[in-house]
């Protein structure tokens, strides 16, 4: 049990420390000229995108689905999720604190590091495959919520990659969560991701997919369909283990 457990933290903090990585991507990088830094900025927050859209597909709404023995229920969480969310986003509005990406961020790291302790004993070859997952969605994710927190009153570059380093005792904590509580409650376990994913779905099209678009720029599309590939084929990888 105690090598379990070093196990989780050990995966899932190696997967959240992706996101101060991207942070600190952020914070070096220049690109000039200055057409450029934008066509990249925008391809990244695109590409970011695409990956939340390809955990919802092929993760989060099919592990959730199947944790609920594919119940029709599962539709009205999703819906749940997605109007939990837009009331959180009404709040941090009002408070001028919007988020979207660090919003999506966590929504998507927290429960796949739940899963993700569900998994590491049930199906240990499945665990790091999908640990990888989440680092790669980590990664890019990281580097817009970088950008997005700066750029808000108060955010120092130092204070941001604090806050963001911060950020990835989440993974642990919700990987032991998984693997104490919810192994056992695959019912409310699906419920958590399904949720998740309308929220995912809520924040894509409301704000993540608008800041991404660039007027006569093929990067951005680009970069969300990559994204979404590349969720994907992680996913394949972990089938076909």
């Amino acid at each position: 049990m105690f090598l379990d457990i070093l196990y989780i933290i050990g995966l899932t903090a190696l997967a959240g420390a992706c996101i101060p990585l991207g942070g600190l991507l952020a914070c070096a990088e220049r690109i000039g000229p200055n057409w450029l830094e934008q066509e990249f900025r925008h391809f990244l927050i695109a590409f970011g995108g695409g990956i939340l859209l390809g955990a919802v597909a092929v993760v989060l709404v099919p592990e959730g689905q199947s944790s609920m023995g594919d119940s029709l229920w599962a539709i009205p969480m999703i819906v749940a999720g997605g109007l939990l969310f837009f009331l959180i986003e009404r709040v941090l509005g009002i408070r001028r604190r919007e988020s979207p990406q660090l919003m999506g961020l966590m929504l998507d790291f927290v429960p796949e590091a739940t899963a993700l302790g569900g998994l590491a004993v049930a199906s240990p070859g499945t665990a790091p495959l999908l640990a990888v997952l989440i680092a790669l969605q980590n990664l890019p994710e990281g580097f817009n919520a970088y950008r997005e927190l700066s750029s808000l009153p108060g955010y120092t570059s130092k204070k941001t990659l604090i806050f963001m380093a911060g950020l990835v005792t989440a993974g642990p904590l919700a990987g032991l969560l998984g693997y104490f509580f919810l192994s056992e409650q695959p019912v409310v376990l699906g419920a958590i991701m399904l949720a998740a994913s309308g929220g995912i779905l809520y924040l894509i099209f409301q704000d993540i997919a608008p800041q991404s678009r660039l007027d006569r720029h093929w990067g951005p599309p680009l970069g969300a369909v990559i994204g979404f590939c590349l969720a994907l084929f992680s996913h394949d990888l972990v089938a076909i283990a």
